[in-house]
């Protein structure tokens, strides 16, 4: 198992989904949730609700994820964690899972703003984008 975990080519997907960073993984699992209900098209309440209860799901971790992110954005920058290691070096010391929890809590630099859009963070949108995308797949997993 630990071989397996070690392979190149178990390394390289790990690099992979730890540069695309959680909240684009969770906006793309969001969106492949909503493809495979409209492909399955459930003819029952029960599965329309699986299919609505799974996206608001998935969509509740992004706006914990995409909350916390903003919440170190808003923070005063002498309240903001110290920066850590480069994520290279916490992948090889700590190993994937302890890696990526230690990317999860944050460091200094996920303080930083570098681009807006209508005055709004990339955070701050997906935020938004999480939270609606939750409150219409209840919606239609309620619609008769």
């Amino acid at each position: 198992m630990i071989r397996l975990l070690l392979s190149r080519r178990i390394g390289n997907l790990v690099g992979f989904l730890v540069c695309a960073i959680v909240q684009r993984i969770l906006l793309l699992a969001v969106g492949v949730a909503f493809l495979a209900a409209a492909l399955h098209r459930p003819a029952r309440r029960l599965g329309a609700g699986v299919y609505g209860g799974v996206i608001a799901f998935i969509a509740a971790i992004g706006v914990a994820v995409a909350g916390r992110h903003v919440w170190l954005q808003h923070l005063p920058p002498e309240k903001r964690p110290a920066c850590g290691p480069a994520l290279d070096y916490l992948l090889s010391a700590f190993g994937p899972v302890e890696g990526l929890s230690r990317v999860l809590r944050g460091s200094g630099e996920c303080g930083a703003v570098d681009w807006t859009l209508l005055s709004f963070s990339i955070p701050e949108w997906t935020l938004a984008a999480f939270t609606a995308l939750s409150v219409w797949a209840v919606f239609l997993a309620r619609r008769d």
